[in-house]
């Protein structure tokens, strides 16, 4: 069976292969980044329904402050537990379960009176949502080797950056065109209309998904053989590159979820990238958070619109991501386009610094810095999957990828106070020294890797992103 395997991989070719995971990637992206985009809309919409949400219920900035704390607590604690439960049950009816739940959360809002059933609403929508994100990227490890996997989960986080552009004017359209109709306000037509989509999408994704290649009956028996010959090489390179005390004997039982935690939690190199991805997120957040007012300060002396100007960046992040997960792939190299983006990041806020609020100069900056930033969350998500095994894949995405949420609970928080004390450019010179710690640290952490972090790594060599 291995010699007729490799015999037909062969002479299908990488030009054969290639056309596989296109079709792969139009079956299963499209629907994937939608869901992804409208999480990320019941994340943000109550910014936008704030104002008129006071007005009703006379809900004081606290409450607001405190339902945000309780999203981020609800979606660290029950990340990685969707994640183990989405291994075991499968990616279709977890999919189904936790975007019914989600949906019905966020809908629920709308009809809230007290501060209590808002911080519990926004709790339980936190802990459903908290599943989709390293799910995903788990179900993608599922059909796609390593070599494949940046561009494809640049792709996919690409949703979050349109979600991003396309919120204000949609939220601004629900809030004022819909506000009275039926006798609800406009916050509860946008919680509504952003929220039961999810459920709709939830009953989607039961029915057109598939758990693994060997499900897919869209796929021809001989592509189902080349997909998990990809994917079973990439396993066989990855256990061959463990360390002597990670590998298991053939014979032995396989460990419980709880003896991989452990290990995941003792293994240096995943826990520093952890701390990356914290340092990562929390940088982003607090610019995301302060992106608004800068372009708003940035534009008052042009005739240009805010929301216009603040869509540049998100969509220079969406180009620049997608562009380099490519190149990521085609030179199989991981580390140094991180640290590329890294200082692109960095650079970007520094000449946003200087420019002292030009706004041409300004949004140039900012601009280079979203993409930077942008590109570089995908390549992480790779990094880490590049390291785990099948077995380690689920806790160890959701490990990783909780400690960015942590960065982002704290991350506006940050902003806020260093803003206070020495102003805006204080503010980003303090982003700046996060991100450039997020690339040392990731720095470190390959080296400690058996594995340095790359796709072609091999026991006892340097792989080549070890080389660059």
């Amino acid at each position: 069976m291995q010699t007729h395997s490799a015999t037909v991989l062969h002479l299908r070719g990488a030009a054969g292969m290639d056309a596989i995971y296109r079709k792969i990637s139009w079956r299963l992206l499209p629907l994937l980044m939608l869901c992804y985009a409208v999480a990320c809309l019941d994340r943000i919409n109550l910014g936008y329904a704030q104002r008129q949400m006071q007005d009703s219920l006379s809900f004081g900035d606290p409450v607001y402050a405190w339902g945000a704390a309780l999203f981020f607590i609800g979606y660290c604690l029950f990340e990685l537990p969707a994640n183990l439960l989405l291994e075991k049950a499968g990616a279709r009816k977890t999919l189904l379960w936790l975007m019914l739940g989600w949906g019905l959360a966020s809908a629920a809002a709308a009809f809230v009176r007290t501060p209590a059933m808002f911080y519990l609403l926004r709790f339980v929508l936190g802990a459903l949502e908290a599943g989709f994100f390293p799910g995903a990227i788990l179900y993608l490890t599922w059909w796609y080797p390593a070599p494949r996997r940046a561009r494809v989960f640049a792709v996919f986080a690409s949703a979050a950056l349109l979600a991003n552009v396309a919120a204000a004017p949609l939220c601004d359209a629900t809030l004022r065109y819909l506000h009275g109709d039926g006798g609800l306000q406009g916050w509860q037509w946008l919680l509504l209309t952003q929220g039961l989509p999810a459920v709709l999408l939830g009953a989607i994704a039961w029915l057109y998904l598939d758990n693994r290649p060997d499900d897919a009956r869209w796929l021809s028996p001989f592509e189902q053989l080349m997909v998990e010959q990809n994917l079973e090489r990439d396993e066989a390179l990855l256990q061959a590159g463990a360390p002597a005390h990670h590998a298991a004997p053939d014979d032995a039982a396989p460990p419980s979820d709880a003896a991989v935690i452990v290990a995941l939690l003792r293994d240096r190199a995943l826990c520093l990238l952890a701390a990356a991805n914290l340092l990562l997120t929390g940088a982003s957040y607090a610019l995301a958070s302060w992106a608004p007012a800068l372009v708003q300060r940035w534009s008052e002396a042009s005739h240009m619109q805010p929301g216009l100007l603040a869509a540049l960046p998100n969509l220079a992040g969406v180009i620049g991501m997608i562009a380099i997960g490519y190149d990521s792939d085609r030179r199989r190299e991981r580390r140094g386009h991180f640290l590329a983006c890294m200082v692109l990041a960095a650079g970007g806020l520094a000449l946003a610094i200087a420019a002292n609020d030009g706004l041409a100069w300004s949004l140039a900056g900012l601009a280079l810095a979203s993409l930077g930033i942008a590109s570089a969350a995908p390549l992480l998500v790779a990094i880490v999957t590049d390291l785990l095994s099948r077995r380690r894949a689920a806790a160890g995405i959701a490990l990783v990828v909780s400690c960015g949420m942590l960065g982002g609970a704290f991350g506006p928080a940050l902003g806020a106070r260093t803003q206070a004390w020495g102003g805006n450019a204080a503010m980003l010179a303090v982003l700046i020294a996060m991100y450039l710690a997020a690339g040392a640290i990731l720095l470190l952490a390959l080296r400690l890797s058996p594995r340095h972090g790359g796709p072609d790594a091999r026991h006892g060599r340097t792989d080549k992103m070890a080389r660059n």
